[in-house]
């Protein structure tokens, strides 16, 4: 298979666009005037490693920024399966970094042992330096979407979500004992919550 023909099949892993940094030199004034413009904020919180993340959307963007100060930080990819996702990246070309998580002292290596939404990292470049950050996340911030829309993109997408609604239906049937004859509701729910960030069913 030829390089162009490689790159002009289709990708089996979703790496969908979540979010830009925007620089900026006081981030408080920055929130406060997205703020004024109607954007949505997400997020205004310090992370383990001490730097702050602060995260806003545009009225109807499914892509948000992140507002940053000093060295240039890179674009964020969410996607379902990070293992997967850095797989394919590399068969196409991508010198992809070991996946990581952050820790109070900065990275560590491997994924975060907890398997936490936005917990587990890996990163690559374009030839340019343009840095592209990698984050796995199953399950949203509460406020991140709409928690009355439940929206996928693509069957792989879509198929992730009902594996692993799956794999928590069977911890469910565990704890209660028997088959739930009612497990495409069940599903359904939790997928809906999963995706709006919202407490999931047991």
């Amino acid at each position: 298979m030829t390089t162009e023909t490689k790159a002009a099949s289709a990708a089996s892993v979703d790496l969908k666009l979540e979010v830009v940094v925007i620089p900026v030199s006081d981030i408080d004034r920055a929130k406060q005037f997205y703020q004024h413009l109607g954007w949505r904020l997400d997020a205004d919180f310090v992370r383990p490693d001490g730097s702050r993340a602060v995260q806003l959307t545009p009225p109807g963007s499914p892509a948000s920024i992140h507002l940053g100060s000093g060295a240039p930080l890179p674009r964020f990819l969410i996607v379902t399966d990070i293992e997967a996702a850095r797989a394919e990246l590399i068969a196409r070309g991508a010198d992809v970094s070991e996946v990581f998580h952050r820790g109070p002292q900065g990275p560590v290596s491997g994924p975060d042992p907890e398997r936490p939404s936005y917990g587990s990292l890996a990163t690559f470049n374009d030839p340019d330096g343009n840095a592209w950050l990698l984050q796995q996340v199953t399950q949203r911030l509460p406020g991140r979407v709409d928690g009355n829309s439940t929206t996928f993109t693509s069957s792989a997408d879509l198929a992730a979500a009902l594996r692993r609604a799956s794999a928590a239906h069977g911890e469910h049937e565990k704890r209660t004992g028997g088959h739930d004859a009612n497990w495409p509701d069940w599903y359904a729910e939790y997928i809906v919550r999963e995706q709006a960030g919202k407490p999931l069913p047991e």
